[in-house]
């Protein structure tokens, strides 16, 4: 079985590091061009993010242990429907969803991505189910997501789609990532969740207040409150992220873990040509009422393993973030609370995130 899972975790790899190049390459391609109906124009940007809780210590190697998104965020756009940056294929789409649009933004612009979450108990040498542990899972979703801006206010809405079960090849990719480097590969992926289709709506808001500035350094704080809905997640949140530096981006908050972060808000003007550096420091806590995790609570249609959640969890993030030209570069360390009852570590997790504008 092993042996198997190491030949689909290869072809899973491939199959990322051809999906990255294809999207950087069709990026790239667009901006040499300008617009036209096949690819993003000019001024999109490309991110990468990497989680693992291996980041969060060398005992951490358990809960949600790992995930990799890629995501595309377009320019601002004059409108979804019939901007002219915008692939054919794309307007058709938007004309299904215009539910998911907010109706009179300032700026907007829109989001494509894809991404695997792996979550595995905390004993990898125990073959036979782990009772009192959460459920080995793995999770592959696709998203598409509209962002619109109103003064200091922004509009975040996100539409996921995917599968939870073996398809998702969370087994494979753990233990070929394990294979590479090393580590002991855990043994009970065989009573994993089962196949099931998996969607998630996200609404989210945030609103900006600006501190004074001086000589480029200042602060900012983002305020946030939203809601998910689906058979994978069903939650109400809210927090705040505060954050100081030089050379403030003009944005919504520094990537980070909740969903609707996974992306780059309209800005009111373009980004400046200036290629100098930038950074800047940040500290994020959210809150979050948990009606319904797929990944505790087990499979929605089906027979399988779960374990009794809790019902409210907080995060406490910080890290820190460099924009040099194009490229952004962003670390980040997560500190959560207990998700369900019997849990004996409180997780701890990192994120590494690359960021490329064309």
């Amino acid at each position: 079985m092993f042996h198997q899972y190491s030949i689909i975790g290869r072809l899973a790899s491939v199959a990322w590091v051809c999906s990255l190049v294809w999207i950087a390459s069709h990026s790239q391609a667009h901006a040499q061009n300008n617009c036209n109906n096949h690819s993003f124009p000019k001024g999109s940007t490309l991110n990468i993010r990497i989680d693992n809780d291996l980041f969060g210590g060398s005992d951490q190697d358990q809960g949600y242990t790992n995930g990799i998104h890629a995501m595309v965020v377009s320019p601002n756009l004059a409108d979804y429907l019939d901007d002219p940056c915008l692939p054919k294929s794309i307007k058709t789409i938007n004309k299904h969803l215009t539910w998911l649009q907010s109706s009179d933004p300032e700026v907007l612009n829109m989001t494509f991505g894809i991404g695997q979450a792996i979550f595995t108990p905390e004993d990898k040498n125990q073959a036979d189910l782990v009772k009192n542990d959460r459920p080995y899972a793995g999770a592959l979703m696709a998203s598409v997501g509209y962002n619109a801006v109103r003064g200091r206010h922004l509009s975040s809405s996100q539409l996921r789609v995917g599968v939870v079960g073996p398809a998702a090849l969370g087994g494979a990719v753990q233990n070929e990532w394990h294979r590479m480097t090393g580590h002991k590969r855990f043994r009970g992926w065989r009573h994993q969740l089962r196949n099931e289709p998996v969607v998630q709506l996200i609404h989210e808001r945030r609103i900006r207040w600006e501190g004074p500035r001086r000589s480029g350094w200042g602060w900012d704080v983002i305020g946030h409150a939203g809601a998910s809905v689906g058979n994978f997640a069903t939650y109400a949140n809210a927090g705040l992220e505060w954050r100081v530096g030089y050379r403030l981006p003009q944005d919504f908050g520094t990537i980070g873990l909740r969903p609707a972060t996974e992306s780059y808000a309209p800005a009111k003007s373009p980004p400046s040509a200036d290629n100098g550096w930038a950074g800047h420091l940040f500290v994020a806590v959210d809150g979050r009422w948990v009606m319904h995790d797929i990944t505790l609570d087990g499979n929605t249609f089906r027979s399988s393993h779960s374990v009794s959640k809790r019902p409210f969890v907080a995060d406490i993030g910080y890290g820190l973030a460099v924009t040099h030209g194009k490229w952004k570069f962003a670390i980040g360390r997560y500190h959560r609370t207990r998700e369900f009852r019997g849990q004996q570590e409180s997780p701890v997790y990192g994120s590494f995130t690359v960021s490329r504008r064309f």
